[in-house]
This record gives C-alpha cells, structure tokens and sequence, in this order.
C-alpha cells in the first residue's frame, strides 16, 4: 500500500521533531519533510508533493491563515492544523476551518509519554482520514434565508457533528428564521473552543446559538451548544423541557457524546424529535439515532458526497438509523417544511430494513 506523503510545517523545531518522530511511528505514515516557516513549505509542496500537510497557525513572516487562505485558493490539498489549545487559539482556529482546512489538533500540553501517546494516535488518525477527505470548496457557500412560517412549537431537532461540522453547522444553521423550534447540538471539540464556536453561529445566524453552562429551560428560536468537556442532555421537570449537563465518563471516546444528547432526546421527545446526523470520524451518534427513529423520531444523515468525513452519518446509516439521506445544502430547507404547522405526516422512505 502507498504511504501518505506528510510535509510538516512549523516554525519550533522541537515541535517539527515531536510531530516528525510520532507520524514516523505509523506505518501508512511517511513524513516527506518540513518547513520552518510558510515561504519554505510553499517550495517544498511544489518539489515534494506531499499529499496532507500538518500547520502551525502562528509562525514568522507569513502566518498560519494567510498562508491557508492561499494555498487553498492556488492549491486545494488536505491542511491539519497544529492549534495552541488555549481560548485565545480557538477563533483562530475556526477560522482556518472556515478557510478550508480539514481539522484540527491542539498540541500537547505536556512532554509526558502518555500525553505525547494519545497526541501521536490523535494526530496519525487526522491524517490519515485528511488523505481519503473530500476536499471543502474554498468558495463562500450560499446562504439564503428560508422563510418565516408557523411552527409546531413542540419539536425538538437534535444534531451530532464532528470533523467537518463546525462548517456544516454554520451552512445548516445560518439559513433558519425564526419562529423555530429550539435546537440542540453536540459537536465534537475542546472544551476552550465550544464558547468561541457557539458565540460565531451566533454572530452568524438570526436564532439565538448559546454554549450550555448550567441547566436552563429550553425555549423556541434558540440553538444550544453542548460545551467540550461535559455531555449535553434534555429531560422534561413539569411542563418544562430542560438542557442538563453531565459529567460522566466518555462515551465512544468523546465527551460530549452524540450518542448521549440522541438517546436522551429519543427518551424525553419521542416522535416530537427531528435527528441530524451530521460529517464526522468514528460512529458516536450512530446508535442514538437508530434509537430516535425507534420511538418514531424522523431522522436524517448527511450524504457523503457533501460529507468531509463519511464516518458518524455513514455508521448511521449502516445501521438504517436514517429516514432521509441529504446533501448539506438541502437539510435546512428540509428542517423547515418538516416543522410546519401545516404538515401532519411525513411519507417515509426506505433506506433500511426498519
């Protein structure tokens, strides 16, 4: 099989020997190179030709995003960035995942074996999915607002997202005009990007995007953010639904865990419920919306055609967890006409054995 050609580039030569030495350890892994700042890693794509590229976000002369920007514009190709996992490294982040880059890793916070081990399996499989990835248009996408109409106020739609999604999220949220039934959301990301994230759907959508810190009331027109470190429930107390938090161990390797929101969401709203399954690595999700449908919820996966990842919206549908299948684009239009006042019954399509 042909190795993956990797061309690292970072301006702190420990970290270029750190990330050298741990993509080194995979066998599928050959580490073409590395550059000490943009203005090398510019000729050495042109003579090595690597085929994903590890990026530091701040480096001398040119930094991390100007250099994306360009090289996303003149040569498309699979970009991990290496982020400082700080609060103030998170818009610049989300930002180089605006510009095109396939995700994101944040560098270890210790030199410990263990941290470097989990930073070395983290860091190989992002670049080894980045190499199979479609490729995000650099291209604005086009957001057109849906029209305002009546809604069933007693919907709830669930959404689970990981690599890819913070774009996938904003193309899918930022459509949507109130009155809208409430939304709740677990993306895959650090527990000091969640904040920032939540507060750029907001700067970017006409529903109000909150990160969830402690339990409060759900209400229509709103959109809540599980925060990266706790997973997101919702339980009814009353008349009330809620947003609840938890501090329980990781589920599927993830805290937040889709498959925690969904199976709660299916336990709370039954067939009130609408699931998303949104671009991802792994399966988290995918059992929690085979649970949704069970108790009658519609469901829908993101195809892979739109998908940066096919891995949580293709394990759902494997599992015949997904109604409906659906290009990016199309989810928002769809989310609309399905919360409707005028719609009663939704005609199922068959994509499983359900």
């Amino acid at each position: 099989m042909q190795k993956i050609k990797v061309l690292v580039v970072d301006d702190s030569a420990l970290m270029r020997k750190i990330l050298e030495t741990l993509l080194s350890l995979d066998p599928l892994i050959d580490v073409v190179g590395s550059a000490i700042d943009p203005f090398e890693a510019r000729e050495k794509i042109k003579k090595l030709q690597p085929d994903v590229l590890t990026l530091d976000v701040e480096m001398p002369g040119m930094n991390g995003l100007s250099f994306l920007d360009n090289l996303m514009r003149l040569r498309p190709m699979p970009v991990v960035m290496v982020s400082t996992l700080t609060s103030q490294g998170a818009p610049v982040t989300l930002k180089a995942l605006e510009l095109g880059a396939f995700d994101f890793i944040a560098k270890p916070t210790d030199n410990s074996s263990q941290s470097l081990s989990y930073f070395g399996e983290d860091l190989c499989a992002k670049v080894k999915s980045a190499s199979n990835a479609n490729l995000r248009s650099i291209r604005e996408p086009v957001l057109p607002q849906l029209i305002s109409r009546p809604v069933q106020e007693d919907k709830l739609i669930a959404i689970g997202a990981s690599t890819g999604g913070t774009e996938a999220l904003r193309e899918l949220l930022t459509p949507l005009t109130p009155p809208f039934p409430p939304i709740v959301v677990t993306q895959h990301i650090p527990k000091h990007f969640s904040g920032a994230f939540a507060k750029r759907l907001n700067d970017n959508c006409r529903l109000t995007v909150i990160e969830v810190n402690s339990e409060q009331v759900i209400e229509l027109n709103h959109v809540y953010i599980a925060p990266g470190d706790k997973h997101l429930k919702v339980h009814k107390l009353g008349t009330r639904f809620i947003c609840q938090l938890c501090d329980g161990p990781a589920v599927n390797r993830h805290k937040p865990s889709v498959d925690v929101l969904l199976e709660s969401v299916a336990a709370v709203y039954g067939d009130k419920a609408i699931g998303v399954m949104l671009t991802g690595m792994g399966k988290d999700g995918a059992e929690g919306l085979l649970t949704m449908r069970k108790t009658g919820a519609l469901t829908i996966a993101q195809d892979e055609a739109s998908s940066v990842v096919w891995g949580m919206p293709g394990a759902a549908v494997k599992l015949g967890a997904a109604i409906d299948i659906l290009s990016l684009p199309l989810i928002a239009p769809k989310l609309a006409t399905l919360v409707q006042k005028k719609v009663n019954k939704i005609k199922r399509k068959s994509y499983d054995p359900i």
